[in-house]
């Protein structure tokens, strides 16, 4: 029963998250739930092992459907998995308590944002070109991907937003975008977490195969219903994700 509950929640993390990200929000808590007495870092693992599956095969169906900038995005994603690197150090001499405070309000702040400007991410009008769009889509592969080693949830929606905001994409080409960073994200945490020995292969094997089952139906419907569709499910992740984060921060 354990494993029937575990592989159903990472069909549906691997739906949500090839849209917009936010897949751990379902996995990991469900993992927690059927597996109370597991280390947490194991959890951690299984959580990366299965969703680096099924991040890499959204982003393959993606690229082969919408037009990747990859000049710009490669470089981004090495910066992303350095970043993720980083981060997991910087979190073993620094506590993350009051960044575990601060980010219910960040991302209430996303939202509001979101919701008052209805056009935003509706167009797929990059501001940037050649090196400075390089440089820009770096810094935000650099930055949230620090923040994914150094804390955590909500990384592909930071991403998803960025790139709608500052770069100019509408929410599909920015969730495209996202799935590549955050896949070399999640591949430098799930590198750390193999090494020391917290991924219990034997689960993540059907969880990785009910993620990808997962993700490649949530990347056609993104690619059938278009950026509206891609819009609407990251105001719902978000809205969760402030839940959740708020319940951690202040009630737990």
């Amino acid at each position: 029963m354990e494993l029937l509950i575990a592989t159903l929640a990472s069909a549906l993390a691997g739906f949500v998250d090839s849209i917009v990200g936010g897949g751990g929000l379902i996995l990991l808590p469900a993992l927690f739930a059927v597996y109370p007495s597991a280390p947490p870092a194991t959890l951690f693992g299984i959580n990366k092992s299965a969703s680096v599956w099924g991040t890499s095969f959204a982003a393959w169906q993606y690229s082969r459907r919408v037009s990747m900038r990859w000049r710009s995005v490669l470089p981004a994603a090495a910066l992303a998995m350095a970043g993720s690197f980083a981060g997991a150090w910087w979190v073993t001499i620094v506590s993350a308590e009051f960044l575990r405070r601060l980010l219910p309000v960040v991302l209430c702040a996303v939202l509001l944002y979101t919701l008052a400007r209805k056009d935003m991410g509706r167009h797929h009008q990059p501001r940037f070109e050649g090196r400075r769009e390089i440089w820009a889509t770096c810094a935000v592969g650099v930055s949230v991907g620090f923040y994914d080693g150094f804390f955590g949830p909500g990384t592909g929606s930071f991403f998803v937003f960025l790139l709608v905001r500052w770069l100019g994409y509408d929410f599909l080409n920015a969730s495209v975008a996202a799935k590549v960073l955050n896949l070399s994200s999640n591949a430098a945490a799930l590198a750390l977490f193999a090494w020391t020995g917290h991924v219990w292969w034997h689960l993540a094997l059907p969880l990785a195969i009910a993620n990808v089952l997962g993700s490649l139906l949530g990347t056609r419907m993104a690619l059938k219903h278009g950026t509206g569709f891609v819009r609407w499910v990251f105001l719902v992740v978000v809205s969760v994700l402030i839940c959740k984060t708020g319940y951690n921060a202040f009630m737990s």
